[in-house]
């Protein structure tokens, strides 16, 4: 796990300077450690901050082959290299160190920018072709390795975290807002664009290829099936091969010079990945827990006994709200962008127990896509079955008049009847999407102060072009949609989490080979009625406690709306209500007020739209406002804030239909 930046000079009389280019590779040092690296001749610079994993005392980068002609910059780790290796070497390369780093340059001298589609792992790398004059960007196939470029006038600048981007100060960050519907829709945004107008990301499975002669080309090297293989074949044989490519992937991932561990939560996953791991190791493998001293806000009784299933050596870590506020501010710098999940700061403290003790871990990222684990995908799959039947044998004006009648219904039934078939067309874009968006687009058209933004673009483009994509049934669909979309976010969010406290953490559930083999299995062996995970539970029996096997998800719980219900009610009065929030003119007050005091009162519970809220003025201040993340407070009381009564009653009243 390293960092990666560069500078590439549109003019080829022009010479790279290395002090921006030592800025950007320095401002990512908690990426790398343990060492850094810089080269640059003329018009091209690589830099370079190293986290050693493999081949410890080699390896150092940037690295070049033989003759110099070709320099590589490389994040990540190729499970298969050892195997390239043996054919590269029969082919006459002499390798000069043990590292994967080298079988990728190696592999290009042979086979160019095709030598993506040989390797297996996660990877972002930049490899520089003299004789060419090309620079090449790659990134695996799933994105779990990230990779962020920009174009100025006068240069292409790349980097693993767009704030290495920004340090070349080549220009002003600037809030791409085109982007505000569908983060507040969707907590992130999908597709190649970013928070900041002009810094764009490298989409997973992508190359892109720079040169004067030619400028730019993007090529997609991989993509998921889009179809499902033969349903015929027979069903019990499915969770035997599949714990068998289980074994194989989670073998592959302990490949290291360094100290592994595994983040344990008790769900059935991270359980999974201890079961496998532990008979493939010479000593107790180490596992570690995060959670909160709230009552059923942790899942730690699940998680001792998943280590103590396999022997583990177990930690905890127990995050106060304190803490979580506290570190906020840091964690929307070390992100980049504002956090899309509550989640992602249990993760950082859970990132910086592990690295006390290993440098690298394990985690059971992706497995609910693949093998449908969310609650939505069931609730969605329910909404299109009896939708379907409900269509059939209803006649159009019975169910328009049921539709009308709906908000006669009480309060707490009417909001379960919106989500259902009943109010909701039966297109993705409503039942799978709208139906959990965050802030849905009647909300946000009393949210926004521009109008005109909302229907510039739809929110749901890309995850819906995603979803057409695929030509199964609405099962598959979800899948191939999130795991280009949704997962794409979360795995930012474990790698800059992860980084932030430079440990370097592996994903065996996404190796391309079993995202292959999971995708390819129909959706009714994946969620059988109520049953999700169905043949990956299957796969697991005898193997997995069976309390782990049959409990329900829980998801990762963070009390976060009882908090800002409660004492850290100041932290909405300063980032959602403060003066400095609402001049900034994006959002309308009055819903503003009316939104936060309905959660404060306990009327409605929009911890989560408060929380995208908070962020977005943070992330505005730290990176628009060019303050330090260290100088933002996030406590219970805010410094010199002044605390005011709404006029609760009236604005409550109003907001009840939301």
């Amino acid at each position: 796990m390293c960092a990666i930046v560069g500078i590439v000079k549109l003019d080829p009389r022009e010479r790279v300077d290395n002090a921006p280019l030592k800025r950007m590779r320095d401002i990512l040092v908690h990426r790398g450690p343990d060492g850094a690296g810089l080269w640059s001749e003329g018009p091209v610079g690589l830099g370079h901050r190293r986290l050693a994993i493999v081949d410890v005392a080699g390896g150092h980068q940037p690295m070049t082959n033989e003759d110099r002609t070709v320099w590589i910059v490389f994040n990540g780790e190729i499970y298969n290299h050892a195997e390239i290796r043996r054919e590269l070497e029969a082919r006459g390369h002499r390798y000069r160190t043990r590292s994967d780093t080298e079988t990728i340059l190696h592999l290009y001298e042979e086979e160019g920018e095709r030598c993506v589609e040989r390797l297996q792992g996660m990877f972002a790398f930049a490899i520089w072709d003299r004789a060419q004059g090309q620079l090449l960007l790659a990134r695996d196939r799933l994105g779990i390795k990230p990779l962020y470029y920009a174009l100025t006038d006068r240069e292409l600048l790349f980097a693993s975290e767009i704030k290495g981007i920004l340090a070349a100060d080549s220009f002003r960050a600037e809030f791409n807002d085109a982007i505000l519907p569908e983060f507040l829709a969707t907590r992130f945004v999908a597709g190649e664009e970013t928070f900041f107008r002009g810094v764009r990301k490298l989409l997973p499975g992508r190359t892109l290829v720079w040169s004067m002669a030619e400028g730019f080309r993007e090529r997609r090297y991989w993509q998921l099936p889009d179809s499902v293989a033969d349903s015929r074949v027979r069903l019990d044989s499915r969770p035997h091969e599949l714990r068998s490519r289980l074994q194989a992937v989670v073998h592959s991932h302990l490949m290291s010079d360094v100290p592994l561990g595994l983040f344990l939560s008790g769900g059935l996953d991270s359980s999974a990945l201890a079961a496998l791991m532990a008979p493939l190791v010479k000593d107790s493998i180490r596992t570690f827990s995060v959670g909160f001293a709230e009552p059923g806000m942790n899942e730690f009784p699940y998680a001792r006994l998943a280590a103590s299933a396999v022997g583990a050596e177990h930690r905890e870590v127990v995050v106060s709200p304190e803490e979580f506020f506290k570190t906020l501010p840091r964690l929307v710098w070390h992100e980049d962008e504002p956090i899309a999940f509550d989640s992602s700061v249990p993760l950082y403290f859970v990132s910086r127990l592990a690295r006390e003790h290993v440098k690298v871990v394990l985690t059971g990222e992706g497995a609910d896509e693949l093998f449908l684990g969310y609650n939505r995908y069931r609730l969605t799959a329910w909404n299109h079955k009896l939708g379907r039947v409900y269509g059939n044998l209803v006649p159009t004006a019975v169910r328009s008049e049921i539709a009308r009648r709906l908000p006669m219904l009480p309060r707490a039934i009417r909001r379960y009847a919106d989500r259902t078939f009943l109010a909701r067309p039966l297109s993705p874009r409503e039942l799978f999407y709208e139906n959990f968006a965050v802030f849905s687009e009647p909300l946000q058209r009393e949210l926004l102060a521009d109008k005109g933004i909302l229907t510039a673009r739809d929110s749901y483009a890309t995850a819906l072009r995603c979803y057409e994509e695929h030509s199964g049934d609405v099962l598959e669909r979800m899948s191939h949609a999130d795991l280009q979309t949704y997962l794409v976010e979360l795995l930012m969010k474990q790698d800059q989490m992860s980084m932030a406290a430079s440990i370097e953490s592996r994903v065996p559930f996404l190796d391309h080979k079993l995202v292959e083999q999971v995708t390819a299995m129909p959706g009714h062996v994946k969620l059988t009625g109520w049953r999700t995970k169905a043949v990956l539970r299957d796969s697991l029996r005898g193997l997995v406690p069976r309390e782990i096997l049959t409990r329900r998800k829980m998801g990762f719980p963070v009390p976060l709306g009882r908090w800002l219900r409660g004492p850290y009610w100041p932290v909405v009065q300063e980032f959602v209500l403060g003066a400095r929030a609402l001049e900034r003119g994006l959002f309308q007050p009055t819903f503003l007020r009316r939104l936060a005091e309905a959660h404060r009162t306990g009327v409605r519970e929009h911890g989560d739209r408060l929380w995208l809220l908070i962020n977005l003025e943070i992330w505005q201040r730290i990176f628009l406002d060019g303050e330090d993340p260290l100088a933002i407070h996030c406590s219970a009381t805010q410094p010199g804030h002044v605390i005011t009564r709404l006029r609760s009653l009236e604005n409550v009243a109003t907001f009840r239909g939301h």
